[in-house]
């Protein structure tokens, strides 16, 4: 393919609309971002002012998702193409808007965000992609959501991942138990159940790794609670193991690494069931723009929440 142009101050790539810097309602930070042109994804043209742009747009539905919740950090300072780090503890050169706890059971590190400010200081260190414990720091030992993210073998075509999604939900609505779908913004699809803080890691932890089996004994030829390569052959791995304590699941709304600067975007059971791909929102992108003028599918995610019953 022929190399594309170099991107003109302003100018936006085509699908693509001016960052919503000036939009109403965007969220405003006193975090001053160094060199804001620095291309995170460098074939999408896709810039820390872009990815700032879009964090300004979404916070207030991304807020109570990220703001007082231990974070895992994916940092890709050179851009996605260059070397990526995990990281859960701060290290030098970390704004103080990321603020630091120590977890009381074993002393380790924790890291969260008490606002905008917090996030936006994140992109500043080059954060790619926000990850999540399933509580907050407040209730640590207390889990307020259950995870399945789905994640297909390679080769599994997307319309099995969207009807193994389709079937937990409807054996969670079997269970009385509120869900909601996002897509992963790579090849899967996350179904997470909103809980009252009530039960701990381990019977959390419990019900997901019961239920997931169920599902694999039910159509072993479709699903598998095993994480190894061989299990998952030609099968989406329903994977229960992100509700662990100190597990962690990308954040609703945030960006991810892969091809395309994909947004994991929560949407409707009915849009995942017209085909809404697991890669279908590109960060600041015609479609993502137009997904986020529509009512916010996870407005009530806590309030809908119900206390986890064992037996």
């Amino acid at each position: 393919m022929p190399e594309q142009p170099k991107k003109a101050e302003g100018e936006t790539k085509p699908g693509r609309e001016p960052g919503p810097k000036e939009a109403t309602g965007a969220a405003k930070t006193s975090i001053k971002l160094s060199h804001p042109d620095k291309l995170l994804w460098p074939d999408e043209k896709v810039s820390k002012q872009d990815l700032l742009d879009h964090y300004a747009l979404v916070w207030p539905r991304m807020e109570p998702f990220v703001v007082n919740r231990p974070l895992a950090l994916v940092r890709a300072p050179d851009g996605v193409q260059g070397q990526r780090f995990f990281q859960k503890h701060a290290s030098p050169g970390m704004s103080d808007k990321i603020a630091r706890m120590k977890d009381p059971t074993d002393g380790e590190e924790i890291l969260f965000i008490r606002d905008f400010d917090g996030l936006a200081a994140l992109v500043q260190y080059g954060v790619v992609e926000v990850h999540i414990w399933g509580s907050t720091i407040d209730e640590l030992e207390k889990p307020d959501q259950i995870i399945f993210d789905l994640d297909p073998d390679e080769g599994v075509d997307v319309s099995m991942v969207r009807d193994a999604a389709l079937d937990i939900h409807k054996r969670l609505d079997d269970l009385a138990l509120p869900n909601l779908v996002k897509t992963s913004g790579g090849k899967g699809y996350h179904v997470l159940v909103p809980l009252k803080p009530s039960a701990d890691w381990d019977e959390v932890k419990g019900f997901a790794h019961d239920f997931a089996r169920a599902l694999e004994q039910a159509a072993p030829d479709r699903y598998t609670a095993t994480l190894s390569k061989k299990a998952r052959t030609g099968k989406v791995f329903v994977d229960y193991l992100r509700n662990g304590r100190g597990s962690t699941t990308v954040a609703p709304y945030s960006s991810r690494a892969k091809k395309g600067a994909t947004v994991s975007m929560p949407v409707t059971w009915p849009e995942l069931e017209k085909g809404v791909a697991p890669n279908a929102f590109p960060l600041g992108d015609a479609s993502t723009l137009e997904q986020l003028k529509k009512a916010d599918p996870w407005k009530d995610f806590f309030e809908l929440g119900k206390a986890l019953k064992r037996g």
